[in-house]
């Protein structure tokens, strides 16, 4: 990782003062569909807070009208210092909405089939664990993109992933998991290309025939997959991957080159910058960090550097971002 994530001396004195010495106030927004098991989890939750010595943590719920951003707002206006998402990539983004831009610290507490940002960063599934890395208090900044006055921190796409993404059975990923978007992918291979117009930063506008447009926050999809292996998420930038397969024997060719892990993967571009602006000929699916948004003819994307406090591991249990991304 690089060293902007390792460091500790971006928070104001008072600040780390605050959060080096003493209790802190938590709150835990947990969505009340993805997660069944709530009052088990609460129980870890509360005892290891307990054991930690710091006050029981408020909980409150999503709603279908708020999935998370109103509660993490309310939580910081408040003034609770760690906000715990605990449900799937919906409730994460939603929560990462709310946070960003404050001084309150998401900690992730994953449920659900992708867990982007947790698979991403190493975050632990186990809650026990969750909330021991919180309250040993490493904290790292991170970029979030944004999208329609919308933020994410894993990616936002625009075409097939999306399509898949729209298309994945709820009740075939809560009996297979990650594998169901598989099965979605393989349903829209032969659709047609979009014809889209891609400008980056001050940069002339390219044309393009593609699948897919994916702007990354960090690199790793749905599965496992690592589509952008570069993609770091405190450098201020955002990696763009254009995938451009025609056929089969392309979309074959894509996907050794992305498992191998190759610097050059056959049928992709990949680009980088701070606003990234994609037009389409026509309207085309959209999505942020697994979740389907309003499908639109334009994508426009731009980072905002260090918006967000993340709970992470100390340095010292940190593993290479190499092996993370």
């Amino acid at each position: 990782m690089r060293a902007a994530m390792t460091q500790h001396d971006t928070v104001s004195p008072g600040d780390r003062q605050r959060r080096e010495s003493g209790p802190l106030r938590c709150t835990v927004i947990v969505n009340p569909v993805r997660v069944t098991d709530i009052d088990e989890r609460r129980a870890v939750v509360d005892a290891e807070l307990a054991a930690a010595g710091w006050p029981a943590a408020h909980w409150v719920e999503t709603t279908e009208s708020d999935p998370g951003a109103g509660q993490a707002r309310q939580a910081v206006a408040d003034g609770y210092d760690v906000v715990f998402a605990c449900g799937g990539d919906g409730t994460v983004r939603s929560c990462v909405e709310g946070l960003a831009g404050s001084d309150a610290a998401l900690a992730v507490l994953p449920a659900g089939t992708g867990n982007l940002l947790a698979a991403n960063l190493s975050l632990p599934d186990d809650p026990a664990e969750g909330v021991r890395l919180a309250v040993e208090r490493g904290r790292r900044r991170m970029d979030v993109g944004e999208v329609d006055g919308q933020v994410f921190a894993v990616m936002a796409g625009m075409g097939f992933d999306a399509q898949l993404l729209d298309s994945a059975s709820t009740k075939l990923k809560s009996v297979i998991g990650s594998p169901a978007y598989v099965v979605s992918a393989l349903k829209h291979l032969r659709d047609r290309s979009m014809q889209v117009e891609i400008r980056i930063d001050d940069d002339a506008p390219m044309r393009r025939s593609a699948r897919s447009v994916l702007v990354g926050n960090v690199g790793r999809l749905q599965g496992g997959v690592r589509l952008l292996p570069d993609a770091e998420p405190d450098n201020g930038q955002l990696e763009v991957a254009i995938l451009a397969p025609r056929n089969l024997a392309h979309w074959v060719a894509l996907a050794w080159g992305v498992l191998r892990r190759r610097k050059r993967v056959p049928n992709m571009e990949v680009l980088r910058g701070r606003h990234i602006v994609v037009t389409s000929e026509r309207s085309e699916p959209r999505e942020m960090d697994g979740d389907v948004i309003e499908p639109g003819r334009v994508l426009d994307v731009r980072v905002r550097p260090g918006a967000l406090w993340l709970c992470v591991p100390q340095p010292d249990r940190t593993p290479d971002m190499a092996q993370r991304a």
